[in-house]
């Protein structure tokens, strides 16, 4: 589903001056990559990553959908829970399970990290220092006493299903706060992190996908 693509979507999982002004062309902002890398170095430290989020779902001319959910991630594995759906990957294989129907799909992990649309916020600090986006800091707010930093993505690919791409961190606790996605048909994507725990023991178990705890459970091997 296209809206996963926005949980930087994502450990994830990921987001100087007031309303500073965009970069110019083809060249980003190096305030925000400060900030960026100090993010990064965070989330790359730690073994392992347990979030719960909400995923606030805006499409033209529907109403406002609100999904809640939590994501585990380990190195390349993840499991993400959501309300409709389970998708487990050991790096490997990939399991989409579609909760209603009772059914899942069986595929090849995708390499690059996005199979269905999907990228956790780690995979996003890992993108932004290949070059795929140009970024900068847009806005600083208050909120609850703590300065959230706004930095805003812009992808370099024209073909991106993506406009932008907002994340706001708590830029002295170095931790992502929201990433907000916006289409190019009008929607709005945006993935609230609730709760963070780092450093979680999480086995095998949680990155793989048994079909004997699902009684009656249809399966579709999509594997080449």
């Amino acid at each position: 589903m296209k809206y996963l693509s926005v949980l930087f979507i994502h450990f994830i999982l990921v987001t100087t001056l007031l309303a500073q002004s965009a970069p110019p062309a083809e060249k980003s902002d190096p305030e925000a990559k400060k900030v960026l890398d100090k993010v990064r170095k965070k989330y790359e430290a730690y073994n392992t990553v347990e979030a719960g989020f909400s995923l606030q779902i805006e499409v033209p001319g529907q109403p406002k959908e609100v999904q809640k959910g939590t994501i585990s991630q380990k190195g390349e594995q993840f499991r993400l829970d959501m309300d409709q759906q389970l998708i487990v990957s050991n790096g490997k294989t990939t399991w989409v399970y579609l909760k209603k129907n009772n059914e899942v799909q069986i595929t090849d992990s995708d390499p690059k990290g996005t199979e269905n649309g999907f990228m956790t916020p780690r995979d996003l600090l890992k993108r932004y220092q290949k070059g795929d986006f140009l970024y900068a800091i847009t806005e600083k707010t208050t909120e609850n006493g703590k300065v959230i930093t706004q930095i805003e993505f812009k992808p370099k690919d024209k073909n991106s299903e993506y406009s932008k791409m907002r994340l706001s961190l708590d830029e002295k606790a170095s931790e992502i706060k929201s990433i907000k996605a916006f289409a190019k048909d009008g929607s709005r994507y945006t993935f609230n992190i609730n709760r963070l725990s780092p450093n979680k023991p999480m086995g095998v178990e949680v990155f793989y996908f048994d079909v004997k705890k699902f009684p009656g459970v249809k399966v579709e091997d999509l594997r080449m």
